[in-house]
């Protein structure tokens, strides 16, 4: 109980100095808080959704995909007399047929898409008693014929739709108009998807393309049957060969995999950033205790002299660090909820909503954020309690510090540095030359890990040269103000190292991910030039296929040479050995070869495009011993077998389309039936000499009423992909932001106790005649010596780190080095920024200190 109630008083009495490190667990516990309840509400959110959109039972073709409209444009169906033969099972209280699809794009008037822009699928679909559960028609009515349609009401407000608008819906099979008779609302949150509503007959006709087709038969149980009864039922009326049959549970189980992958990836990132934040506050916490335990020597020697054991005053250390994990963990968890209710709201501002009523909160959340921040806090506190432990009863007699406050270097701990650091720069280099991925990637994990823990651990050591250059470089022009900054940050090595080490990591990983985000939007250019020669590329940004209206409007383009069409088909291929495998097949236009230019290391690629021919990657030659003249049996999934003549290899190392197999699209055609022959994924074109803008134009013209496709050049892609690097780059760095902010916080709270620590010094340097201004500078001086300090360190390391990477990466197609150096060199000027920022407060409260109060500080 002594313990206890001396580590309250301790706590109470430095509450003030506890609070950036209690910060720094709070934000740390948040985001992993914030996080589990996130992932748990979406989790929910879905789990609802499936539940509510499932019938009992679930009867669709064994060939149906994940929900997925195939790449032939056209749902997978199963015939509508299904609805009347299931009628007549026992155990069924009601059989409806379901038809809807995904791969429509639905326009309003002013061709404007409809669709979400998270990525989430637009739906057109009947209306059967499987939507009477979900949703709801607050407005209007439902659709009663072709020229009818009824949406969503999230779409109607996201896009400002109302009764009587005309929207277009395009498929494969051609675009149609409707006008809005209705708006339907989710009874359960929608998490972004656009829903239209038509009458069966105009979904069987316009998307499915045939009447009496459905793609589910949902059937209901009367009172008494369980789901799994009513199951065995259907499979034992239709077989269990030619459908798939699922319960409610089932049903939702497939959806929940579809999109846990997803979420867990998400999950997974979003912890592994809380982990570096939580590194961050480690350092802090050391810092925190470790200054404290040396300001408080001679009241610990006190304590060690009445009679206090090294175990007691080791233990009281600790019970602080416990009381400062436990505090800022519970603050921790509750903030963590308003993160996760945050980061719904933001998820909402972007198209994909989530309903605060579907919150979240486990019970394993707040314990695992509560006991992640003790451990945390108490394993940082461990040393500096250590040390406590060590302080003599002789220092109630003195007031110069615990032995090692002095902060000097131990030579252990700077030899083990070395080696580790020297091993890791050693596995960064074998990664770098490595010939394989898979083992490269194992010592550029090593590589990095290492350097990091080398680089903590020599900080100290390395703090002396590099504070001493910087001083050099920027403090020495502030006279004797500059020289001072610099000897207090010189004046404790393993503090300045620790401060330095905090900002270190999070500058680390920033630049070694620019250095791989330049590198690849760099090598991607390059690809670009090299090997593409087609002027424009034609795709939808939602990856749906290309309608065959689009495929002929392009051929009648004013301007454009050539078109060339790109395809992919699923199918099993058996070489000369007998072996059968699974592989993607391309069948595009002779003039691939063209708009492609693919290096072969055996015979022609324009020869592939022959009748019955085709092309194989390098490594499926070598695996199934083929060569040119072989010919390979292929069996296509959408139906149709053929024996065809390998006329050309291709490198192995070609990086665009690599490993594909070429054919014809007319060789595909021969064997594929028509109505299963998959669209187009993509188009290419050439436009005529000279005509390059003017076709540009036209194709942007000729496509404008079809939003889903964009027309590119090849500065359009370039700018594209930079785009789309430079948007994760900056997700990326908006959550590193939580580790820099941590290791701010460690830089204010570093200089706040050590102003503390030299009150008396401060008083005398003001008596003798230092102002409050020169007092200021000198603490904002070496706030921004060490913001500098931990810069240089993290941004040589994460040079190194993005150097190794990209020629690691090289093996996979990213072989331009791109260092960037605007962006490497703004980082470093922000760092002075930081510190200056860093220092505002303690500076302040310095220079208000009274002068005769601070003297008389013991």
């Amino acid at each position: 109980m002594t313990v206890l109630r001396t580590s309250l008083r301790n706590f109470v009495a430095h509450k003030g100095r506890m609070l950036l490190s209690g910060v720094a667990v709070v934000l740390s516990v948040a985001f992993v808080c914030g996080t589990l309840v996130f992932t748990d509400t979406m989790n929910t959110t879905f789990d609802r959704l499936f539940s509510q959109t499932a019938a009992d039972v679930t009867v669709s073709s064994k060939d149906a995909g994940d929900g997925e409209t195939p790449a032939t444009g056209r749902p997978v169906t199963v015939p509508g007399s299904l609805v009347e033969e299931l009628e007549g099972v026992e155990g069924v209280a009601s059989v409806s047929g379901g038809a809807f699809s995904t791969g429509v794009t639905v326009v309003n008037a002013e061709n404007e898409n409809m669709g979400s822009s998270t990525g989430a699928p637009t739906i057109a679909s009947n209306w059967t008693s499987i939507d009477e559960r979900s949703m709801e028609v607050t407005e209007g009515r439902l659709p009663r014929g072709p020229g009818e349609v009824m949406v969503d009401a999230d779409t109607a407000d996201r896009h400002g739709l109302e009764l009587g608008e005309e929207l277009r819906t395009i498929s494969a099979l051609g675009d149609f108009r409707s006008e809005i008779v209705g708006v339907a609302a989710f009874r359960s949150t929608n998490p972004g998807a656009t829903v239209v509503y038509f009458d069966t007959g105009t979904v069987q006709e316009r998307l499915l393309g045939a009447s009496d087709v459905y793609t589910d038969v949902y059937v209901m149980a009367a009172g008494g049957v369980s789901d799994e009864e009513l199951k065995e039922r259907v499979v034992a009326e239709l077989g269990s060969g030619e459908y798939k049959v699922r319960t409610q549970e089932e049903y939702a189980a497939e959806g929940q995999d579809e999109i846990g992958s997803f979420l867990d990836v998400i999950k997974y990132a979003l912890l592994g950033f809380a982990g570096i934040a939580l590194l961050v506050g480690v350092f802090l916490i050391v810092n925190t205790f470790s200054m404290l335990v040396a300001q408080r020597t001679r009241e610990i020697g006190l304590m060690r002299a009445i009679g206090s054991s090294r175990r007691q005053v080791n233990r009281s250390v600790l019970v602080e660090a416990v009381l400062l994990g436990v505090l800022g963990s519970v603050v921790g968890v509750a903030a963590g909820v308003g993160l996760a209710v945050g980061l719904m709201e933001l998820m909402g501002l972007v198209g994909m909503n989530l309903s605060t009523d579907d919150l979240t909160l486990r019970w394993v959340t707040p314990v695992v954020g509560v006991v992640l921040g003790v451990v945390v806090t108490v394993l940082a506190a461990y040393l500096p309690a250590r040390r406590a432990g060590r302080v003599s009863p002789m220092a109630a007699l003195r007031d110069d510090g615990l032995p090692s406050a002095g902060g000097r270097v131990g030579r252990v701990r700077s030899g083990v540095g070395l080696v580790l650091t020297l091993a890791g720069a050693g596995a960064l280099v074998v990664a770098a030359g490595s010939d394989e991925a898979a083992g490269g990637s194992l010592f550029l994990a090593l590589g990095v890990v290492l350097t990091l823990v080398g680089f903590v651990l020599i900080g100290p050591l390395l703090a002396g040269g590099v504070v001493r250059a910087l001083g050099a470089v920027v403090l020495r022009v502030f006279g004797p103000v500059g020289r001072m900054a610099e000897r207090n940050a010189l004046r404790n090595p393993r503090r300045t190292g620790a401060t330095g080490a905090a900002l270190m990591i999070g500058l680390a990983l920033v630049s070694s991910l620019s250095v791989v985000g330049a590198s690849l939007v760099a090598s991607a250019g390059d690809e670009l030039d090299r090997s593409v020669g087609a002027d424009f590329i034609l795709q939808s940004g939602a990856g749906q296929p290309v309608v065959p209206e689009v495929v002929e409007r392009v051929r009648a383009t004013e301007g454009v040479a050539h078109v060339t069409e790109y395809r992919w088909l699923e199918a099993r291929l058996t070489g000369p050995d007998g072996e059968s495998v699974k592989e993607s097949v391309t069948a595009a236009s002779p003039t691939y070869a063209e708009d492609l230019r693919v290096e072969t290391v055996a015979g022609e690629l324009p020869a592939a495009y022959e009748r019955d021919s085709m092309s194989v990657p390098e490594d499926f030659a070598k695996a199934h011993g083929v060569e040119v003249g072989d010919r390979v049996e292929v069996d296509f999934a959408a139906g149709g077998t053929a024996e065809l003549v390998v006329r050309a290899v291709t490198a192995a190392d070609t990086s665009v389309d690599q490993g594909a197999m070429y054919l014809s699209t007319a060789t595909a055609e021969r064997y594929v039936p028509e109505d299963r022959m998959p669209l187009n994924m993509m188009l290419f074109a050439k436009a005529e000499e000279g005509q390059e803008d003017a076709a540009y134009a036209a194709l942007k013209g000729e496509l404008e009423a079809f939003p889903q496709y964009e027309v590119r050049n090849q500065a359009d892609y370039k700018e594209l992909l930079e785009d789309q690097v430079g948007q994760l780059l900056n997700m990326v760095y908006g959550l590193l932001a939580l580790a820099i902010v941590v290791a701010v916080l460690g830089v204010v709270n570093t200089l706040a106790l050590s102003v503390v620590e030299r009150t008396r010094e401060i008083g005398l340097m003001r008596a003798i005649g230092l102002s409050r201004r020169q007092l200021r500078r000198m603490i904002r001086l070496e706030s921004v010596v060490i913001a500098l300090f931990g810069a240089l360190l993290g941004l040589g390391l994460g040079l190194g780190w993005g150097v190794a990477a990209q020629r690691l990466l090289a093996l996979e197609g990213l072989k331009v080095l791109q260092v960037p150096w605007p962006t490497i060199v703004g980082v470093f000027f922000g760092a002075a920024v930081v510190g200056l920022v860093a220092a505002l407060v303690p500076a302040f409260r310095a220079g208000r200190m009274n002068v005769l109060n601070a003297i008389a500080t013991e």
